[in-house]
């Protein structure tokens, strides 16, 4: 007796949906027994999660704000993996792009009124330059994607911190190792009453649709997916290797960098401890990113969940007295469940009897 897994020649779209509905609810399900090891009652934990995140005014509000930088980082890593590009560095590249928009408020932003656009355009800049010495690593050097962006962002938090705890260390914050508040004309207005950037959503949303078209309806988006589907037909066809390489990085990590402008230039207001300004949410994006089965439309849809599940991590900071890292592995477990999902998706497995 043998098992053999087989590629799917067709599986129907209600079938698709009906394997990953399933997944995602037996990954939260399964996810739920963390809670029952520590004494709580897991179906009252996840109802405080989702009721405090998404049923509330305050829960609602946070979570939108969660998901901005999630939607950023979450969309540009549907394009880096559709292209077999395993860009972990998104969190690098957020802090690239947040320390290259800090300079320009804390220098550009006294002296030019218009300075917001700026700050994004050096973010993305940022974000873009940082994630092409990883697309350079590997299409000139052969060095592995995986470990070459996984250690760069290693190496950009030290430089935050060398600037922070430096030359940048601001002189009005009392001796913390944080730069000078920005000016006022280099802070992003929010929605009344809440934390949400509106300026960085919209971006975050038409960098979604943007990024849909461009994959499935333009030249580079079809070499991408021919690079990732088939490197050797890619090279075949004449594909050059080394362009898509760099496409793919300049959008996902300039696109990280601009989570990167939001974080900074509406939620903290200065630059500060690397895993303040970041707080992983570059390791999250990846999550989001395969649960929108790498699509940049439905990553609108699991960033704004992911954001609910983060804010979720707070409450049960404050509702159960249980350290943050629970909810990374509440979101690791549904991650691992959301991946079974897309392999029984692409494959089948059959029982072949001897």
């Amino acid at each position: 007796m043998k098992l053999i897994i087989e590629k799917n020649r067709y599986i129907s779209n209600k079938k698709k949906l009906l394997i990953y509905l399933s997944s995602l609810i037996l990954g939260i399900f399964i996810s739920s027994f963390i809670f029952l090891f520590k004494g709580i009652n897991p179906f009252y934990a996840i109802y405080k999660i989702f009721s405090g995140s998404f049923f509330s005014l305050f829960g609602l509000k946070e979570t939108i704000t969660k998901m901005i930088p999630l939607l950023l980082i979450g969309s540009g890593l549907t394009v880096a993996f559709q292209g077999k590009f395993w860009n972990i560095g998104a969190e690098g590249q957020l802090l690239a792009g947040a320390t290259v928009a800090s300079w320009i408020a804390l220098n550009i932003g006294p002296k030019v009124d218009l300075v917001i656009p700026l700050m994004f355009l050096g973010g993305f800049i940022g974000g873009a330059l940082w994630a092409m010495i990883a697309a350079y690593l590997k299409s000139k050097l052969g060095i592995n994607d995986i470990i070459s962006t996984l250690m760069l962002n290693y190496i950009m938090a030290q430089i935050v911190q060398y600037l922070i705890y430096g030359p940048w260390k601001g002189k009005t914050q009392y001796g913390f190792p944080y730069t000078d508040n920005f000016p006022a004309n280099a802070i992003l207005p929010l929605i009344k009453n809440s934390r949400i950037h509106w300026i960085t959503l919209i971006l975050g949303l038409i960098a979604a649709v943007l990024l849909y078209f461009f994959i499935y309806r333009t030249k580079y988006g079809y070499e991408i997916r021919v690079v990732g589907e088939n490197p050797n037909a890619a090279k075949y066809a004449g594909i050059n290797f080394i362009k898509v390489s760099f496409i793919i990085m300049i959008i996902s990590g300039g696109l990280a960098g601009l989570a990167g402008v939001g974080e900074v230039a509406a939620i903290h207001r200065h630059l500060s401890y690397p895993d303040q300004i970041s707080a992983n949410l570059g390791y999250t994006g990846i999550i989001v990113a395969w649960l929108a089965l790498l699509n940049p439309l439905m990553a609108i849809l699991t960033s704004f969940f992911f954001g609910g599940i983060l804010v979720g991590g707070d409450i049960i900071q404050t509702s159960f007295k249980l350290p943050f890292a629970t909810i990374n592995l509440f979101n690791g477990l549904i991650l691992v469940f959301a991946l079974i999902g897309m392999f029984f998706i692409e494959y089948k497995i059959r029982i072949d009897k001897e």
